[in-house]
C-alpha cells in the first residue's frame, strides 16, 4: 500500500508507512494514548492525525508498546483525554487488562476508552463491550482516515463534556463551602472570590480579570468623587482590592463604570461586560469581566445573576453588622449605666472586655469564643441595679447584712439575662452568676469550684479584679501595678485557676497597654 492510500477515506489506515512528520508542540493539547505492539501502528497514526484539531487545540499523541507501557503512564499523569488500545499484544488479552485498570483500579472515569484489534475473534465486539467499561471497540480494518477523525471528535467531545462537568461540579462544592464561610464568619470577600471563580469557569474564562465592587449610593455626590468598596478581584485586576477612588481604576474600566451608573444597567462591549445592580437599600453593585469569545445568551443571564445575587449578600451582611454593631452598643451602654449607678466610670466595663478577649486567646479558646467573652463580660455587674444605693454607694465598709445584700447582685444578674435566649446575654448571665465564684470553692452565689466555674466567669474574674484593684473607687485608691500583680499571684490556686494567673504574667505589658487606652474621665 502506498503512502498516499493510507490517506484515502475508504481504505484501511494500517499497512507499512513511511517515518511521520515531526509533531508540532502546543503549550495547551489533547493528549492521545496510543498503545500498540506494532511501530507501524504508530507512526501511520500521527501521520494521518498530524493535522488534526478539535475546539482550537492540537493533539499530542502519545506512544506506549506493550501493556506494562501503557498502564505505567496512565497511573503517572491524569490528562489522557483518549487511549486507543490493541486489544492482543504481549498476551491475547494485554489491552483489555489496561481497560480493566484503568478504570478499576486507577479508578479513572474521565479518559475515553477505544478497543481496536486486527483479530476480532480474539475478542468478540459485544462480549468485550458488555464486560468492559470502554467507550468504543473498532476493527483496524474497518479503521478508514474519515472514521479515525470521526471516532476522534466523538471521544473528544465526549471527554470535553465530562470534564466540563466535573468542573461546574468542584465550583459548585466551593460556592456552598464558601456561602457557609460567609455566613458563619461574615466575609463578604471569601464569598464574592469563590462566585467569581466559578462564574469564569462556567463561562470558560479563566484567563479573564474580572472584579466586583459595591457603590454607596449618593446623588448628590459626582461619579468620580464617589467611594466604593472591592470585594473580590482576579487576574490582572489583582493588586486593586484597595482602591478607594474612580480615579485609581484602569481607564477601560472607569469609563465603564461612568457610563453604567448614568444609564443604571448593565453594559456589553467587544471584549469586555460592566455588570450593574441596585437593591431596594439604595446601594449600587458593579461587576467587571474581560473576555476572549462572544458570550452566549445563557452566558449573560449568569454575569447578570452573579452582579445582583452578590449585591443583594453584601446589603444582607451589612445589616446583620450593623445589627450586631447595635448589640455591642446595647452592651455597654447598659454596662456603663450600672457603673455610673455605683459612681464609677464606664471605661471599666471597655477594659474589663478588651482584657477577658485577650485572655481568653491566651488561654487557647477559638476566635469565636473570645470574641463572644468580650461581649458578654460587660454585663457582669448587671445586677448591680437591684442593690439600694445606700449599699451600693457606701463609702465605707459594709456590714455583715449589707455585704449579704451585696452579694446577691450576682444571682440578680444571672436571673435578668437568663430570660433572654440570645448567645451573648445568655454567656452574659453565665458570667453575671459565676465572676465570683474562686477556683478554691470559697466564692459566691454557690461555692462553685475549680472547672465546674465556666471559664467565661473564671477569665471575666480576674479581668474584673485586675482592673477594679486598678481604679479608684468611691471606697479606695487606684494600686499600683506592682501591688496587683502581687496580690493577683497570691491567689493563684486560691481565687483564680493557676493556668490564668501564669497567662496574667506573660500579657501583662499588653493588659496594661489596654487600661492606657481606655483611661478613667473622672
Amino acid at each position: 500500500m502506498s503512502d498516499q492510500a493510507l490517506f484515502t477515506d475508504d481504505e484501511p489506515l494500517f499497512g507499512n508507512g513511511d517515518d511521520d512528520k515531526p509533531q508540532v508542540e502546543f503549550d495547551e493539547t489533547w493528549k492521545i494514548l496510543i498503545v500498540d505492539d506494532e511501530p507501524d501502528v504508530h507512526k501511520v497514526t500521527r501521520m494521518v492525525l498530524h493535522n488534526f484539531s478539535f475546539d482550537g487545540l492540537k493533539l499530542e499523541l502519545i506512544s506506549a508498546y506493550n501493556g506494562t507501557e501503557a498502564k505505567d503512564i496512565m497511573a503517572s499523569r491524569n490528562d489522557i483525554a483518549l487511549a486507543i488500545l490493541d486489544v492482543v499484544m504481549e498476551d491475547e488479552h494485554a489491552g483489555l487488562e489496561v481497560a480493566r485498570y484503568i478504570r478499576e483500579d486507577l479508578n479513572n472515569r474521565y479518559t475515553r476508552l477505544v478497543l481496536r484489534t486486527g483479530q476480532p475473534g480474539q475478542a468478540p465486539e459485544n462480549e468485550v463491550i458488555r464486560n468492559y467499561d470502554i467507550n468504543d471497540y473498532k476493527d483496524k480494518t474497518e479503521l478508514t482516515t474519515t472514521k479515525l477523525n470521526t471516532l476522534l471528535y466523538a471521544t473528544l467531545r465526549s471527554y470535553r463534556d465530562i470534564c466540563t462537568l466535573n468542573q461546574h461540579r468542584k465550583g459548585l462544592e466551593g460556592v456552598i463551602k464558601a456561602s457557609t464561610e460567609v455566613f458563619g464568619s461574615g466575609t463578604l470577600n471569601k464569598f464574592a472570590s469563590a462566585v467569581l471563580s466559578q462564574i469564569t469557569n462556567l463561562l470558560g474564562l479563566e484567563q479573564s480579570a474580572l472584579y466586583c465592587s459595591s457603590i454607596t449610593r449618593d446623588t448628590q455626590l459626582d461619579i468620580e468623587t464617589r467611594t466604593f468598596r472591592i470585594l473580590a478581584a482576579t487576574g490582572e485586576m489583582q493588586g486593586n482590592e484597595n482602591i478607594a477612588t474612580m480615579e485609581e481604576l484602569p481607564p477601560q474600566v472607569q469609563e465603564g463604570f461612568k457610563q453604567v451608573l448614568i444609564d443604571h444597567k448593565s453594559h456589553y462591549y467587544k471584549d469586555h461586560y460592566i455588570g450593574y445592580s441596585s437593591p431596594q437599600q439604595g446601594s449600587e453593585s458593579l461587576l467587571y469581566v474581560t473576555f476572549h469569545h462572544e458570550l452566549s445568551e445563557l452566558d449573560k443571564q449568569i454575569l447578570e445573576i452573579y452582579a445582583a445575587n452578590v449585591t443583594v449578600t453584601y446589603e444582607n451582611l451589612l445589616m446583620r453588622d450593623d445589627i450586631q454593631e447595635t448589640q455591642k452598643e446595647l452592651v455597654y451602654m447598659l454596662g456603663e449605666a450600672v457603673e455610673q449607678r455605683s459612681k464609677e466610670t464606664g471605661a471599666h466595663v471597655k477594659r474589663v472586655a478588651q482584657i477577658s478577649q485577650l485572655l481568653a486567646k491566651a488561654y487557647g479558646l477559638p476566635e469565636r469564643e473570645a470574641e463572644l467573652i468580650k461581649l458578654a463580660s460587660p454585663l457582669h455587674d448587671v445586677g448591680k441595679v437591684g442593690i439600694p444605693d445606700s449599699i451600693l454607694n457606701k463609702p465605707g465598709k459594709h456590714t455583715a447584712d449589707e455585704w449579704e445584700i451585696m452579694k446577691t447582685h450576682a444571682l440578680i444578674g444571672e436571673e435578668i439575662l437568663a430570660k433572654s435566649d440570645k448567645r451573648i446575654l445568655q454567656l452574659g448571665s453565665i458570667i453575671a452568676g459565676q465572676h465570683h465564684e474562686k477556683w478554691n470553692g470559697e466564692g459566691y452565689p454557690r461555692g462553685l469550684k475549680g472547672e465546674e466555674i465556666h471559664i467565661a466567669g473564671r477569665i471575666t474574674a480576674l479581668a474584673d479584679v485586675f482592673d477594679a484593684l486598678g481604679s479608684k473607687r468611691c471606697y479606695k485608691d487606684a494600686w499600683p501595678i506592682e501591688k496587683i500583680i502581687g496580690i493577683i499571684k497570691e491567689e493563684r490556686g486560691k481565687q483564680f485557676e493557676p493556668k490564668l494567673v501564669d497567662l496574667f504574667e506573660e500579657n501583662i505589658d499588653a493588659l496594661v497597654a489596654i487600661r492606657e487606652k481606655f483611661p478613667d474621665n473622672y
